[in-house]
């Protein structure tokens, strides 16, 4: 690990400030990610700014159609909110499948959508429940945040404050899990809310991605039968050792059927 200055600002505007201040800042919410490329030396920082002391960037609530969530709340904070389960039931199911109760109880939903890993969870949830992500300077659609494999629309030091979802009719998200990490070979959230069907997959490609076609068919008919014989391509479809860019597109098709089927058993 590369030399660095540690820092721990106590709110948002101070750590903007220490952001703004440093010649090459890094953020640190969960670690997950950041800490073991940091040990590997692959990634280095002249500061590393510590959000946990930022109280302000914590919290759940709900308020008319959406439910927000703060930025250094934790997967497993979102898992028991009964706020969450009572509004978005399947936010709540998605955040207690993340990972395993270390993960859970460290990871945040800023850092995990900030990191914009190909095979992480949240994105699904955010571009299939038509979230808004909230930062120090702007408001940001989910559909224009994730630009590409661990890239997003963030500019520089700029800084996730909250993370706003719309409260869907019904909602369900369905996961096919390395056994090893958890991270989602596949995952597709499918949600029907006043934006329309939504059908989000995630941990398929290099980012997050609707299909348009699932969610025409789901339009005309909500029912797992409507989109059992849409085929997805396999190009520009992730491959590696789990799992090869045409299984994952088999995957999608029976994920998306299992969380539609999951959504009209508890609409």
């Amino acid at each position: 690990m590369y030399s660095f200055d540690y820092k721990s600002p106590s709110s948002l505007s101070e750590a903007v400030a220490m952001l703004q201040s440093s010649d090459d800042g890094l953020l640190l919410a969960g670690g997950h990610t950041l800490l073991p490329t940091m040990k590997q030396r692959l990634a280095s920082a002249s500061d590393l700014i510590d959000l946990g002391g930022v109280s302000e960037l914590r919290g759940i609530s709900v308020s008319g159609d959406a439910v927000t969530v703060g930025a250094m709340t934790t997967h497993a904070e979102v898992a028991a909110s009964s706020d969450v389960r009572g509004a978005i039931s399947a936010l709540a199911d998605l955040a207690g499948g993340i990972g395993d109760p270390q993960v859970r109880n460290a990871g945040t939903i800023g850092g995990s959508i900030a990191n914009s890993d190909p095979s992480a969870d949240y994105p699904a949830a955010l571009v299939g429940l038509c979230a808004t992500v909230n930062t120090n300077s702007r408001s940001i659609a989910a559909e224009d945040f994730f630009t590409g494999m661990f890239e997003t629309a963030l500019a520089e030091n700029e800084i996730i404050t909250s993370v706003s979802f719309h409260i869907p009719k019904c909602a369900a998200y369905c996961k096919f899990p390395n056994p090893a990490s958890r991270y989602a070979i596949v995952g597709v959230m499918f949600a029907d809310c006043s934006h329309g069907m939504r059908v989000a997959v995630t941990g398929a490609g290099p980012s997050v991605f609707r299909v348009s076609e699932m969610e025409s068919a789901l339009a005309q008919s909500c029912a797992a039968s409507s989109i059992a014989d849409i085929s997805i391509s396999a190009d520009g479809l992730n491959s590696d050792i789990h799992a090869s860019a045409e299984y994952r597109a088999h995957l999608v098709t029976v994920m998306a059927k299992r969380a539609v089927e999951k959504a009209c058993a508890s609409c």
